[in-house]
């Protein structure tokens, strides 16, 4: 069985900071695509963009997983 994270921080806030982040990575990528397609660093930008993705999903999927179980006990 995969291991679960479990998020406790603020969701709206803590998701508004990942999208900031990932968008100024995104504007980084095209920048050095734009310069220089062959780019090492382009790869590393890539990484760290797909996980603050991740980790934007994984906190949305927590709060609709806490707002579902909270309509269930209703």
């Amino acid at each position: 069985m995969r291991a679960q994270r479990v998020w406790k921080v603020n969701g709206a806030a803590s998701i508004g900071q990942l999208q900031s982040r990932l968008d100024d990575l995104n504007k980084r990528l095209s920048q050095l695509e734009n310069q220089s397609p062959e780019n090492w660093k382009l790869e590393e930008l890539r990484s760290s963009a797909l996980s603050l993705s991740r980790e934007i999903d994984d906190i949305r999927c927590a709060e609709a997983t806490a707002a579902l179980s909270e309509l269930l006990r209703k």
